[in-house]
Formats: structure tokens, sequence, C-alpha cells
């Protein structure tokens, strides 16, 4: 299976490049507010880039001085995103698209031995309205491995058919767009990056990336 689309934020000059700049420095990591921030904003980019790809029908909208034309989307949008990292992005995702549904899944990861290199990832909930024909965007900072996105579609899966999926993240691995190629349907996923890097390394984690996102939003875990 083939993507429709792979879209990297990074091979144009934009205002996403000084998110971006900010969001990899250990300084600027050190304000938890601002990393956020810069990781809502990065959404309400990537959430603005889909907006030139739905369906748009003319409206005619009153105004107090007389009636204009303007052109309104027609897609029913489902926003889902995968606790906790994706908590942020979601939140910039859900001010540009304010009218959409939301689905929420529990997916994380887990390593299986004591030297954390052996990970697997786990779904333990999920809530979701319907799929069937809706456009779907899966917001999740890390496309690292890919493992997480896999699972967390194929368990929204169960609830219908998409007519559009866009997997909008902050920093992807080439080898996690390929689990994403391989795992979700062809023809109609499109991948958003704000920044594509090249490796991972023994612990899964990507090289420059940024850190572990989750962390830098909201505080180390046991």
């Amino acid at each position: 299976m083939t993507l429709e689309k792979v879209v990297n934020l990074s091979d144009t000059c934009s205002i996403a490049g000084q998110y971006m700049a900010e969001l990899r420095s250990m300084d600027y990591q050190q304000n938890r507010a601002l990393f956020r921030n810069n990781i809502e904003r990065i959404g309400m980019l990537e959430a603005f880039e889909i907006s030139k790809t739905l369906n748009y029908e003319p409206q005619f909208v009153e105004t107090p001085l007389g009636v204009a034309n303007v052109n309104v989307h027609t897609d029913e949008i489902v926003l889902a995103t995968l606790f906790r990292a994706g908590l942020p992005m979601h939140q910039g995702f859900l001010k540009v698209f304010d009218h959409a549904d939301n689905a929420f899944v529990s997916a994380y990861r887990k390593y299986k031995d004591d030297s954390n290199t052996d990970v697997d990832i786990f779904v333990e909930y999920i809530a979701t309205p319907s799929l069937e024909g809706k456009t779907l965007i899966i917001a999740d900072p890390m496309l690292a491995t890919g493992g997480s996105i896999a699972l967390g579609y194929k368990a929204l899966s169960k609830y219908g058919t998409p007519a559009r999926i866009h997997v909008a993240c902050v920093v992807a691995t080439w080898e996690g767009i390929d689990v994403v190629r391989k795992e979700l349907p062809d023809g109609i996923t499109t991948i958003w990056c704000g920044a594509i890097d090249n490796e991972l390394n023994a612990n899964k984690y990507i090289v420059p990336g940024l850190g572990d996102a989750g962390d830098l939003c909201f505080g180390g875990k046991l």
C-alpha cells in the first residue's frame, strides 16, 4: 500500500520553523506552557493546510447590509488523538475545526525489557463517534515507530470506514511513515509533519527529535 501524500511543513519556509526550533531547544523546553503552546500552534498550522483539501460548497449568509456568498466545507470531521502527548495538538486542531466531533484513544508504549530497547504499544481506552464516511484526523506529536498510530487506527476502524484520513504529527521518521503506509488504507491517507528526522535510537526515540513530548508537556511519569 502507498500513501496518497506526505506533507512536510519544513520543506518550505514559514513560521512553523520558529515553532519547531523552540520545540527542539532544551532551553525553551524548560517552560512547559511554551512547549504545549507550540505543539498546539503546529496543530493549528496543519489544520489550516488540511482545510484546503476539504470539499466546499457556496453558502449565502445575510449580513447587516446584504447577502454574502461564502464557500463553506461540507466534510463531517472527527478529530482523534492518542493520550496523553496528543492533547495539546488536538486542542490546536479543535481551535480551527471547532464544530468537529472528537475521538480519544489511550495508546501507550511499554518496554518489555530492563534495557528499554524492546517496546510494545498498548490500547486501553477508546471513545469515538461513528467514522463512516467522515474525514478522520488523527493527531499524535511523535510518529516514531508508527506503532501507536497503527494500533490507534485499528481500534478506531471498528467504528466505521472514513472517506479520508489525515495523520498529523510534529516530528516523524521514515520508519514510522512506512508503517503507516502499510497499516492505513491506501489512497485516502495523508501524513502531515512539522519535520521528518532520519533516525531512531535504541530506545525508539526520534533523533534529533525533541525528547519525550508527553513528559515535556505534562511532566514525568512512573
